[in-house]
């Protein structure tokens, strides 16, 4: 039976591809988003990560509004300049990492990617240890780094470090990274969400697990995210 929190697709057939999943798949499949749910989904995401340093800005403005002291001006021009930094890192890296970046045959610099991910991730909180080299991957490969990331990010919520190491090498390279920290831990049902093993539900925090399973399979590759000691590995193989 389809989910009845779900629209019904327009056409009787679903076009193949990982999109996509029949209703006679298991449980864990059943509810994955259609296309068009799944744009949504990411757009969701992207707008929850602008919202808190746009918002800032606009509060910072508003002081300014209202003609305000020397010292709540400094401090008012002093947010907007923080605010609007890291909201142009944010979405240089939701353009890396969600959107399109090129053609579909596009490849993308290594070492840009580890810009986006230094501007996006580093907060005083959480850096990152690079271990890759320097060259050009093809896009999805890069995509999918990026959002093993973001992945590896939620498992030190108080922050640490990150580090990214190579598997394997060329255009066929994939990726092991390290996250350590405070209280490092595996959050709540990320694993079955790469895994397959259950569908997103929902909203916009589900679905860039989900998300980074499809990258891994146009890849050609699985996620696994698990413990080694008092560390959580994220890699792709």
């Amino acid at each position: 039976m389809r989910d009845s929190r779900r629209p019904a697709p327009c056409n009787s057939r679903n076009p193949p591809g990982p999109h996509y999943m029949s209703d006679a798949s298991s449980p864990a499949t059943a509810t994955a988003p259609d296309m068009l749910e799944l744009a949504a989904l990411l757009c969701s995401r992207v707008c929850h990560d602008l919202i808190s340093p746009v918002g800032a800005i606009v509060n910072g403005l508003e002081v300014l509004d209202d003609d305000p002291k020397p010292e709540d001006r400094e401090f008012a021009l002093d947010l907007i300049r923080k605010s609007a930094k890291t909201a142009s890192a944010r979405l240089q890296f939701c353009r890396l990492a969600f959107g399109a970046a090129g053609s579909s045959g596009a490849q993308i610099d290594l070492g840009d990617a580890q810009t986006m991910a230094r501007g996006h991730i580093e907060d005083g909180k959480c850096s990152i240890t690079w271990n890759l080299p320097r060259l050009l991957l093809p896009k999805n490969r890069v995509k999918l780094l990026l959002n093993m990331l973001v992945v590896s990010q939620h498992t030190i919520p108080r922050g640490g470090m990150l580090t990214v190491d190579p598997i394997g090498e060329g255009e066929t390279m994939s990726f092991r990274i390290t996250a350590t920290g405070h209280n490092a831990r595996l959050p709540q049902n990320i694993s079955e969400l790469l895994s397959g093993e259950r569908g997103p539900a929902a909203d916009a925090h589900a679905i860039q697990p989900y998300y980074t399973r499809l990258l891994a399979q146009s890849c050609g590759l699985t996620v696994t995210l698990a413990p080694e000691g008092e560390a959580i590995i994220v890699s792709a193989s």
